[in-house]
C-alpha cells in the first residue's frame, strides 16, 4: 500500500467505504472508545468537525476495544451512543483492532508513518489521533491526552 487511498474499513453500519472518497482532503483519524477517561473528547471532536468541515476537513472514528475493554458495545450501540450524547455526525467506523496480530491494514499504515514516541508504532489508548494532509500524507501524531481544540491549529495550515 502506497498511500492512505489504498485503503478501505467497514463503515459503522457495515457498508464497505474506499478510502479514496476522502481525497483531497485534510483528515483526522482517531481510534475511539465510548467508556474512557478521554471519551469526552467526542464533543470537541464535533466541534471541529462543525467548524472546518465545509472546508474539507473529515474526522474518521475507529471504535477499539482494545484497551481495557472501554468499546464493549456492538456497532450499533457505539453509533447510538456518540448521536445521543454527543451529537457525533462525523463518520464511524466498524470496531478494529489498532495494535496486535490483527490490527487493521489501515492503522498498520498509520504507524509506520507516524511512529509514537521513541520511535514505538503501537498505539498506546484511546483517543489517538493521525493528521492526514489532502495529498494523503500522514503528517503528524497525537497523544491520546491532547485535546482536539489544542490541534485546530495545525489543521487550519492544511487547510
Amino acid at each position: 500500500m502506497a498511500s492512505i487511498y489504498d485503503f478501505a474499513a467497514k463503515d459503522i453500519r457495515g457498508k464497505e467505504r474506499k478510502l479514496d472518497e476522502y481525497k483531497d482532503k485534510v483528515l483526522l483519524i482517531v481510534n475511539v472508545a465510548s467508556k474512557c477517561g478521554f471519551t469526552p473528547q467526542y464533543k470537541g471532536l464535533e466541534a471541529l468537525y462543525e467548524k472546518l468541515h465545509a472546508r474539507g476537513f473529515e474526522i474518521l472514528g475507529f471504535p477499539s476495544n482494545q484497551f481495557g475493554e472501554q468499546e464493549p458495545g456492538n456497532e450499533a450501540e457505539i453509533a447510538q451512543f456518540c448521536d445521543l450524547n454527543y451529537g457525533v455526525t462525523f463518520p464511524l467506523f466498524a470496531k478494529v483492532d489498532v495494535n496486535g496480530s490483527a490490527t487493521a491494514p489501515l492503522y498498520r499504515y498509520l504507524k509506520k508513518e507516524k511512529p509514537g514516541l521513541l520511535g514505538s508504532e503501537a498505539i498506546k489508548w484511546n483517543f489517538t489521533k493521525f493528521l492526514v494532509d489532502r495529498e494523503g500524507n500522514v503528517v503528524e501524531r497525537y497523544a491520546p491526552n491532547v485535546e482536539p481544540q489544542a490541534i485546530a491549529g495545525d489543521i487550519e495550515k492544511l487547510l
